[in-house]
């Protein structure tokens, strides 16, 4: 590829020099639960496993929701070419977790190496990839750039940037356009991203459309869900999914006033981040509330207002087990909002903040049927939370609705896209 502009050139040499640290900076992270101290050999670009024979895809993951359309488009290439070998990248403990219990047979995981210029290169030099998949907005820029040099073919695929990140871009635009420029394609999930990422590259870009929509989530086991139903014995719940520091006051003092009228009413508060649920916990107390955790496999007697549901993989269940939910991430700014749709597919009214710019295209559908309730504080949270109890709020069907209007074929087109950019010769670059 042509020179490096300025910036990532610096940006490539400054990683080089602190890539002694890294090492102890993710020993520190393994100790605080954010890195898999068994597997950190892979973190250095140093693989666990050999690779496969043949052509191999490789696709990239930054967290759970990535995962998820990257376990979609691999069981979609794989259905399109069983002679394909899929090597997947994530790089947190939960993706990991994810694609061990979903991704179909012969699919390897490894977890992304940390961006340095020799943990890049180990991974390159091992793996080989025929085709690189960088899914949404994971861009590290060695990974990119050694991957561009290995001659694999690169995709960016359901890409999906905020406003806040297409403004980085564009003040840094020589780096932008030369880190974009080594995709082979690109296909925007949505018409803001088209339109930042044409303005940094200098060419328009088709929005493809967004593959989250065509994901199924998860449903949950019939025992679990019986086993749930069971302990809140027709109570009234609500959902608050993937709350943020600062959320949880909000939802607590929301959950209040919906005692006040519905005094045997259950709040399942799930925080984003698990971890924190000393401090959630503390909340609660300091409310006046009960609660019961599910970490500890307690279970909400008929007094104890919130059920903390501090694990994993389980938001399936707490969808499956109300009406409405209020979709987190979305009350404070600076967060982004967190993706409706798992929750309307198992049958949940959404109610969201106002702050919601990296779904704003999901939401904008909301809006236009009428699948989405926008509240800015607690006593307009129970407001709408009652009202949906109470047969006033969303239409059943509305947000099935919604993802109709925004749903088309864009599994199938990027899966031809992709074999076809696998015929093509490889070229080193």
């Amino acid at each position: 590829m042509k020179k490096l502009p300025p910036a990532l050139g610096a940006y490539r040499a400054l990683t080089g020099l602190a890539a002694p640290l890294a090492p102890s900076v993710l020993a520190g992270r393994a100790r605080r639960g954010k890195e898999d101290a068994g597997r950190m050999a892979e973190r250095l670009g140093h693989a666990s496993v050999a690779r496969p024979d043949g052509a191999l895809v490789w696709i990239h993951g930054a967290s759970v929701g990535e995962s998820r359309v990257a376990l979609t488009l691999a069981s979609s290439l794989l259905a399109a070419r069983p002679d394909l070998s899929v090597l997947m990248t994530s790089g947190t403990v939960t993706s990991a977790a994810l694609i061990a219990r979903e991704a179909p047979p012969g699919i390897i995981h490894q977890f992304v190496p940390a961006d340095t210029p020799g943990a890049a290169r180990r991974f390159m030099a091992h793996w080989k990839p025929d085709l690189g998949v960088f899914v949404e907005s994971e861009l590290w820029p060695n990974l990119i750039i050694e991957a561009r040099r290995s001659g694999a073919r690169l995709a960016l695929v359901n890409a999906r940037m905020n406003e806040a990140s297409l403004r980085r871009w564009q003040r840094w635009k020589q780096s932008g356009k030369a880190l974009m420029g080594c995709f082979d394609w690109i296909s925007p999930a949505d018409g803001r991203t088209a339109h930042g990422l044409a303005g940094l590259l200098d060419r328009k870009l088709a929005v493809a459309g967004n593959l989250k929509l065509e994901i199924l989530p998860p449903m949950p086991t019939r025992d679990a869900l019986d086993a749930a139903r069971t302990i809140l014995n027709g109570r009234k719940v609500w959902v608050a999914a993937s709350t943020h520091a600062g959320e949880e006051e909000i939802v607590l003092q929301a959950h209040k006033e919906l005692l006040a009228s519905h005094p045997d009413a259950l709040l399942i508060l799930v925080p984003r981040h698990p971890d924190r649920a000393a401090e959630i916990t503390a909340l609660v107390e300091g409310a006046g509330l009960g609660l019961a955790r599910r970490s500890a496999r307690e279970a909400p007697r008929h007094d104890i207002p919130v059920w903390l549901a501090d694990t994993l993989g389980e938001m399936s269940l707490w969808f499956a087990l109300s009406r409405v939910a209020l979709i987190a991430g979305s009350l404070k700014p600076g967060i982004g909002g967190h993706n409706p749709i798992e929750a309307t597919r198992l049958g949940c009214q959404v109610v969201s903040g106002p702050y919601r710019d990296s779904f704003s295209d999901v939401y904008d559908a909301y809006e236009q049927h009428g699948a989405v309730v926008t509240v800015s504080d607690a006593t307009a949270l129970a407001t709408a939370v009652r009202a949906q109890w109470e047969g006033a709020g969303i239409a059943p069907d509305a947000g099935e609705t919604a993802l109709d209007a925004l749903t088309g074929n864009v599994l199938e087109m990027t899966t031809q896209k992709l074999v076809s950019l696998l015929t093509k010769p490889v070229e080193t670059r």
